[in-house]
């Protein structure tokens, strides 16, 4: 007897190996996933200004790494009691000085274009049709800071609309393959049913977007939480974002579906490195920590020789 539906994938023809660069952009999954590929060794930068959810702050942050556009006074306003941001960051980068905001946001810009440019993969998850435009700007902002609710109007971004942004950004680097998925993280805040029609409208938009362009391609993360594993134990206590296992499963059937199969054998020893690496000895100063330090030296060593691709620094994260 069967007592799992199990999600079908084709691996992609072309796929990731160690060296290419990644960009991972989107909500808390990209996150999640994005750290997990840093984990082992490969070269990813992971969402360079805080999480994003919906496709229009997506297309406006990769506008802004291809062009460099630096960030400006007038982009940065006040989101608490001496506290400064801008509409395309989250609260992570708060600051308490305007000056020091503009030279945090346009110094990490610079290292986010130079790794965007080479760049081979960008990895986009998409969380939620709904989006805010602040009522000044008319700006749709990545986050409203704690803001009163009455600056910012609430809209849907119809399926043609979040089509057009994806589009833009797959037709302006041909040169780029993207992996779109849409969040398996529930927004219940926007309430159950306009959850729903959300990310139906985000697997319409990307299913266009796949069908018209040969270099975008879709991970059905959001399909395998909800329909292979479907239980809430693969839920957090909050019944909204996937628990650790969950995340963890899915990276599994990620790596089937985009990582070459020859990257495995580096994959395991920079994992085993890794967990090395973790290790926090109860007696520092014993002859066994002695010799556990100069085999993770050895292991390390072994490692720079036979996968020189594996960026080991990211290991230590």
């Amino acid at each position: 007897m069967i007592f799992q539906t199990e999600i079908k994938i084709r691996p992609l023809e072309q796929t990731i190996r160690y060296g290419d660069g990644l960009l991972y952009l989107g909500s808390c999954f990209a996150d999640e996933v994005g750290n997990l590929c840093k984990g082992l060794g490969f070269n990813v930068l992971v969402n360079p200004f805080g999480v994003l959810y919906n496709p229009a702050s997506i297309a406006q942050a990769v506008e802004r790494l291809g062009s460099e556009r630096p960030f400006t006074h007038d982009e940065v306003i006040e989101v608490g009691e001496g506290q400064y941001c801008t509409f395309s960051h989250n609260t992570a980068f708060w600051n308490a000085s305007e000056t020091s905001l503009l030279e945090q946001v346009n110094g990490n810009l610079k290292a986010a274009h130079e790794h965007f440019m080479e760049s081979r993969w960008i990895i986009v998850s998409l969380g939620t049709s709904w989006v805010f435009r602040c009522k000044e700007s008319s700006q749709v902002v990545s986050n409203c800071h704690k803001l009163p609710a009455n600056l910012f109007e609430r809209q849907f971004l119809p399926v043609e609309q979040s089509a057009q942004y994806l589009s833009e950004i797959v037709r302006q680097y041909p040169e780029k393959q993207f992996i779109f998925t849409v969040s398996p993280l529930r927004h219940l805040k926007d309430g159950f049913h306009e959850n729903q029609l959300s990310k139906a409208a985000l697997l319409l938009a990307v299913n266009q977007v796949c069908t018209q362009f040969d270099n975008a391609h879709y991970f059905p993360a959001y399909e395998i939480l909800l329909d292979e594993l479907r239980d809430y134990r693969f839920y957090k206590e909050d019944m909204v974002h996937p628990t650790g296992q969950a995340v963890r499963y899915i990276w599994g059937r990620f790596i089937d579906f985009a990582i070459d199969s020859k990257e495995k054998p580096a994959m395991q020893a920079a994992a085993e490195l890794k967990q090395m690496l973790q290790h926090r000895p109860m007696f520092p100063e014993s002859e066994a920590f002695r010799k556990f330090e100069a085999q993770r030296e050895r292991k390390m060593a072994d490692l720079r020789h036979e996968y020189p691709k594996v960026v080991i620094e990211n290991l230590f994260d």
